[in-house]
């Protein structure tokens, strides 16, 4: 890997090596041993409001995932059967995940949020037979055809912890505990399916990405030195269920070193100040969350809140803020460190412990991945040159994602002349760091300019009237397109023609004068565009532009006066 020739990187990264067997089954390989090894440790403390936390040890993962597979399996769930599993952050969430893999079904995640809709088209496009859900999810699931045709091989529901509560037609889970805890392993190979993860393109319904029993299982080692867990650490990752860095940081990279992970559920909306309480009532050592959260903890008063326990935090899902990163840092004395991947990855690119950060980098290519810089036909480019962060596949890694279920000419798309093409366009520097551009169909082109949509808004939310920034093209007769901003704006500032114009200005002189927006829409959220991991989708944002989808609670938009020098 490429990562060996870099003089600067640590030993621990040069010498990472994961063996790969033929056979392999994360349940019975890793979480029973770390039951054996380690059965009264910690493994998941659960915390949540109106009642006292909860905790369960290796020892009690093991022997319920196991009661819980034999369960599903007398329940006609077995090898390759892909099963829904739509839970919030509960003990049972990772528990199922344990329990299918021993039983060597697929597990397909399935946020809590999607519409009865979006499920139709999961339940059809997964070939799903069976379901572990709660209440609400068992409503939304009554309410599509496939649902109520019953075609499910299975279906489980898991009280939200009132008593009783199980509909007609679905089983309790808690029967699991029943059941015998010795299990015989299925002997899936490394290479079989065991998560089905939906991932959304430019145009069309979401794809299927096929992972295997090594890929995230054993990948997310590598996540783990990047986030910094070493054993007996107790990890946080703030995220929903659903999204793939729940499994990146929640499930996989904590208990493959073995340490434990937190998991906090709340009411109502989040709260970043109950948040910032956890980590000290619970002494949280390291902590990843994505850039949403990030800002909306730096806009409290961290000095009110005892953080002393935290020794290292990540953000991913998009780059952080350089402003954002120096407010904490001066706050903890933690610096954010960004990392980069996809659903059909795990941590391509990262800013490692013990490794020169330098600011607004994605980082070095973490060791499992040979990662370049390449053209539309694999040709490598140079240093400062902008392309596509491309991953070898001469060979095929381990920890990438198998395929597109059922969509061999989606596969294709990514997979060729010796790459995957992961879709976004950065530059490489001569030191070998990394740097973001955006997705490839964010790129701005303006004048005969290239903008990348991120340096904009990094400008932006340095200003004072900033709170949250997303910027996409707006069509224009002259110049093809130009650069708008949707902004939020903190308390204390209004909307106004002067407030725009001097944002812009800002803009200029923080990038570049031909990068500034020349639009500036002034929104009280950007809430409804965003995913269920908090990441803004600027493809959800130029449907509202293009008015195909309803438009955000506007306070005005204004066209700012030309800039001198801004072409």
């Amino acid at each position: 890997m490429r990562v060996q020739t870099y003089p600067f990187v640590p030993r621990y990264l040069k010498e990472f090596i994961v063996d790969v067997p033929d056979t392999y089954n994360w349940g019975f390989d890793l979480v029973d041993r770390l039951g054996r090894e380690k059965g009264k440790a910690p493994a998941l403390v659960f915390a949540h409001e109106g009642g006292a936390p909860e905790t369960l040890t290796f020892g009690d993962v093991s022997d319920r995932s196991s009661r819980l597979a034999n369960y599903l399996a007398g329940h006609g769930v077995g090898r390759g059967d892909p099963v829904m599993l739509m839970l919030s952050n509960t003990p049972w969430l990772w528990l199922s995940v344990v329990a299918l893999m021993k039983a060597g079904a697929i597990v397909v995640p399935a946020a809590p949020t999607l519409t009865p809709n979006d499920l139709e088209y999961r339940l059809t496009a997964a070939m799903i037979t069976g379901i572990i859900t709660d209440e609400t999810g068992a409503q939304k699931l009554a309410e599509t055809p496939t649902g109520k045709a019953g075609r499910m091989k299975l279906t489980v529901c898991a009280p939200s912890g009132s008593p009783g509560g199980v509909p007609a037609g679905w089983l309790d889970i808690r029967e699991a505990l029943r059941e015998s805890k010795s299990i015989a392993s299925p002997q899936t190979k490394a290479t079989d399916p065991a998560l089905y993860y939906f991932t959304s393109g430019t145009e069309g319904h979401p794809k299927v990405v096929v992972h295997t029993h090594a890929s995230y299982p054993l990948g997310h080692r590598e996540t783990a030195l990047w986030l910094g867990i070493e054993p007996g650490m107790l990890h946080w990752n703030i995220s929903s269920p659903g999204w793939a860095k729940h499994a990146w940081s929640s499930v996989f990279s904590p208990w493959t070193v073995g340490a434990p992970t937190f998991t906090y559920a709340y009411e109502g909306g989040f709260k970043a100040a109950k948040h910032l309480e956890r980590i000290s009532e619970f002494g949280v050592k390291t902590m990843c969350a994505p850039p949403t959260i990030w800002r909306m903890f730096s806009l409290e008063d961290l000095s009110r809140y005892d953080l002393s326990s935290l020794k290292g935090a990540c953000s991913a899902g998009e780059p952080l803020s350089p402003e954002v990163i120096e407010k904490f840092r001066d706050a903890t004395g933690v610096t954010i460190r960004d990392g980069y991947g996809q659903t059909e990855t795990v941590l391509v690119v990262g800013n490692f412990p013990g490794v020169e950060l330098r600011q607004g980098s994605m980082g070095v290519p973490g060791p499992l991945y040979d990662v370049e810089i390449v053209d539309e036909r694999g040709k490598i480019l140079g240093v400062g040159e902008e392309g596509y962060v491309g991953i070898s596949t001469k060979p095929k890694p381990f920890a990438l994602f198998k395929e597109y279920a059922n969509q061999p000419d989606k596969t294709a798309e990514v997979f060729h002349d010796g790459w995957y093409y992961t879709g976004d366009k950065a530059s490489r520097d001569a030191d070998g760091y990394f740097w973001f551009i955006g997705r490839s169909d964010d790129v701005i082109k303006s004048s005969g300019y290239r903008i990348g949509p991120f340096e904009v808004e990094s400008a932006l939310v340095k200003h004072p009237a900033v709170v949250e920034a997303a910027v996409i093209p707006a069509p224009d007769p002259v110049r093809g397109a130009v650069v708008k901003a949707f902004v939020v704006l903190r308390a204390g500032y209004a909307p106004s023609q002067a407030l725009a114009d001097e944002m812009a200005a800002f803009v200029a002189r923080e990038t570049a004068p031909y990068k500034h927006p020349r639009k500036i829409e002034f929104v009280q959220s950007l809430e409804p565009v965003k995913t269920i991991s908090g990441k803004i989708r600027r493809k959800n944002l130029r449907l509202v532009e293009d008015g195909k989808a309803e438009r955000l609670v506007s306070g005005m938009e204004f066209t700012v006066k030309p800039l001198r020098g801004a072409g």
